[in-house]
């Protein structure tokens, strides 16, 4: 088997405590950057990324080191002439702040690099130099050493014997893998209708090498329908892992029962990994205390009883997040970190998009750091455009810097007092503030982000991390930290797949002379610029859902490959299931006011009609409101429930519970919401759907800027920013009604422009056959 130096060493030569201090790691391109500042003060001899790669236990081992010079001449050896391997690690920083565990797992790392140098060449000794380069202060610490032969021998085959059991093992389950799922057969009786015409879709796309978009009704059975024939793929196609990615948490627990129901159809157990990941804040038993030795007891000793735990885990193949709580507490380490580390050996990663997308993707990094041949499947797909939107945006805002001052630390003062006098100059430089004092808010797009700022949020930064290492987990400076330190990355990458925004408010003081406060914004409005690699890594992509038409709004958006394929499954649903009816009454927003009482008589006739549970979608809070309180007014006697902002999750879980055990209500509920997708009530637990207005986005100052940029690249502005995201909001409000071939009930589709064609074209076909 090929593995990767890196890998090697992070399996066999940690050792001690998790050591995740607070000290910001540098950027991707922070760390390529300072490389290659001290490689090019390198001599010209010297090699940057050096291949080298060997054998050792049957293991082809393979890396590359930061640096090799043939013929290094140290002060020490007058006349020889011994070559040099170098690593270079960047940092920020006290240098003391990289503990001993983290300074071991570099050293090894560099002695088998040393070792594989010696093998290649034959050699007697190599020089090997660990070098720390701070990119604040561009200064470097070198560390070198002579190494005989036999000793960076002898460590190497230490290394490799402690990987080559694990190695064997894997191996075997490997095989034992791809065996059963060369077998593997569909966990029910039949296929759904059309079921099994996504389910050759699929398969035939992965192994092919095609990304797909695959626009499938609710009730087809999408989950089970995907993953299915992909697992099928996996041996055909030399898989290594499955990402089933979503963009809601609520949808995991329906993969994972679709996983949970092919194990069950079998007479002997599935040797198949199956790992849930899940977010730290929900992971953490200890979300006080730092993720280090000194301060959390599941940290103190984690890679000392990592082995342990981890060999537990892979024995017992079905790791969702109660599993992983389970082992963690039986062995007394971090659960987070736990389902961290078994995401290198599992087969079936559950998890969110953020998993693969984000900036610091853990399974991204893990597919290119081991060469991995992986397929993400991407439920709930058409999530994806805004989630992505968030993923690559930031915001720090003057009033917080304020805020967490008030209670900071004594030692922190000079600190938070240079940030507020940076923000001071950043309203300055932008703002005539005598000639605006009669202005309450005013915004400014930016070119390019404005570096006012810069100076301080790094020694921000910096003090921070100095005082959090040696004191108590604040929560406030942690968040302050980790927002700072995010907004300074994406600052790094700006370009025009994103908009800088300065938002500047006019405070009332207690004084004659007003007061500013101000915000600034990088708001990510084209994805696709930062997620068009992490889809070319991968050796096929499926993404699914209800709602992915048109195809060419989600291939710009999204950055998906040219051999993209769009398939729109049939229904299994047909017109005569539903009635549809469009309403011309115009909800545009100057008309709204006037829309209200006819909206109300329309609910109020259908229900005395035809009683039963109904949910009513609005575009807006506001608009919500308006409508729920002019229904109570003339509906008293009719029971309702409504959506609210920000509402809890217990509070949403009531709320449903209540529709799907009690008859007789009417559901006020916004479009794009917590209740317009994502939940099921079959049968008579909705028996009709209003909706009112066509979900177009507001038309403020944000999505016009929106437009603009998307118009500029993809000459579909309007379209893109609100014709679609709005339509694909009213089609999953809709879908909350017929879940299953027996369902029936009534749409109305209340705005007259719902009878125009091009409108009507982006609407499910089978509605009107």
């Amino acid at each position: 088997m090929k593995v990767a130096v890196r890998s090697l060493c992070e399996f066999a030569a940690r050792e001690g405590s998790l050591e995740h201090r607070y000290t910001p790691s540098p950027t991707a391109d922070e760390g390529i950057q300072g490389h290659k500042t001290l490689q090019s003060r390198r001599p010209n001899s010297y090699q940057p990324e050096y291949l080298l790669e060997g054998e050792c236990l049957d293991i082809h081992l393979r890396g590359r080191a930061d640096g090799y010079l043939p013929g290094y001449l140290p002060d020490h050896l007058a006349n020889k002439h011994t070559p040099l391997v170098e690593e270079i690690k960047t940092h920020r920083g006290d240098l003391a702040r990289i503990g001993p565990g983290q300074r071991h797992l570099h050293e090894a790392q560099l002695k088998v690099y040393g070792a594989l140098l010696c093998q290649r060449d034959n050699l007697r000794q190599v020089q090997l130099r660990l070098v720390y380069y701070d990119i604040t202060q561009d200064r470097e610490t070198p560390f070198g050493q002579l190494w005989q032969r036999q000793d960076l021998d002898d460590f190497l085959t230490e290394l490799c014997s402690r990987y080559r059991d694990w190695h064997q093992q894997e191996s075997a389950h490997r095989q034992l893998r791809d065996q059963a799922l060369m077998t593997l057969t569909f966990p029910f009786t039949d296929f759904r209708p059309h079921q099994r015409q996504l389910s050759e879709t699929v398969y035939k796309g992965i192994c092919t090498g095609h990304t797909l978009l695959l626009e499938a009704p609710t009730g087809i059975g999408k989950t089970i329908g995907v993953s299915y024939p992909a697992l099928m793929a996996m041996p055909r196609r030399q898989l290594d892992r499955l990402f089933i990615l979503t963009a809601r948490t609520t949808g995991r627990q329906l993969i994972l029962d679709s996983l949970q129901s092919l194990q069950a159809s079998r007479d002997t157990p599935l040797p198949l990994r199956i790992l849930e990941l899940t977010a730290r804040d929900k992971a953490c038993e200890y979300p006080d205390r730092a993720c280090q030795g000194e301060s959390c007891p599941l940290a103190d000793g984690f890679f000392d009883r990592l082995p342990a735990a981890r060999q537990a885990a892979v024995n017992a193949n079905w790791l969702d997040r109660s599993s992983i709580q389970m082992l963690a507490a039986e062995h007394r380490i971090c659960p987070y970190y736990l389902a961290q580390e078994l995401a290198r050996w599992s087969d079936v990663v559950v998890g969110d998009v953020n998993h693969y997308f984000d900036q610091q993707a853990l399974l991204y990094g893990l597919t290119r750091q081991n060469d991995w041949r992986v397929v993400p499947l991407i439920d709930e797909a058409h999530n994806l455009i805004d989630r992505a939107r968030s993923m690559y945006s930031s915001q720090l805002s003057q009033t917080q810097f304020r805020h967490v001052a008030r209670t900071a630390p004594k030692e922190l003062s000079t600190t938070f007092r240079a940030v507020q006098r940076a923000w001071r100059q950043l309203i300055k430089s932008h703002l005539d503030t005598e000639a605006s004092s009669d202005l309450q808010t005013v915004q400014f797009h930016l070119s390019e982000v404005p570096t006012e700022l810069n100076g301080a949020l790094q020694r921000l930064v910096r003090d921070l991390s100095d005082y959090m290492t040696d004191h108590p987990v604040l929560p406030e400076l942690q968040s302050l930290l980790l927002d700072s330190i995010g907004f300074m990355k994406l600052a790094e990458l700006f370009a025009d797949h994103s908009l800088c925004t300065l938002t500047v408010k006019q405070e009332k003081g207690k004084g004659k002379r007003p007061t500013f406060k101000a915000s600034l914004s990088i708001q990510n409005l084209i994805p696709a610029d930062f997620l068009t690699q992490r889809f070319r890594q991968a050796q096929a992509s499926v993404l699914f859902s209800a709602t992915l038409n048109p195809a060419h709004y989600y291939r710009d958006l999204l950055g998906l490959p040219e051999k993209t394929r769009w398939q729109s499954i049939p229904s299994p649903f047909s017109a005569r299931q539903l009635e549809l009816r469009i309403i011309r009454i115009s909800t545009r927003f100057n008309d709204r006011q006037s829309s209200i009482q006819p909206i109300v008589q329309r609910i109020r006739q259908q229900y005395r009609q035809t009683p039963g549970n109904y949910m009513v979608y609005l575009s807006s809070f506001a608009y919500l409101e308006q409508l729920r309180s002019a229904f109570v007014a003339h509906c008293p006697d009719i029971p309702i429930m409504t959506q609210s902002s920000g509402m809890a999750e217990q509070a949403r879980l009531e709320f449903i519970q209540a529709f799907r055990t009690e008859r007789g209500k009417v559901g006020f509920a916004v479009l794009g919401g917590a209740f317009s997708e994502g939940i099921d009530l079959p049968g008579d637990a909705l028996v009709g759907v209003f909706i009112a207005t066509l979900g177009l986005p507001p038309y403020d100052d944000f999505h016009e800027q929106l437009s603009q940029r998307l118009q500029a690249r993809f000459g579909q502005g309007y379209n893109y920013t609100y014709l679609y995201p709005g339509i694909r909001k009213v089609i999953q409000a809709a879908g909350r009604l017929i879940r299953t071939p027996e369902d029936t009930g009534v749409v109305e589709l209340i705005d007259d422009r719902f009878s125009r064609q091009p409108v009507q074209s982006l609407l499910p076909a089978w509605w009107f056959d």
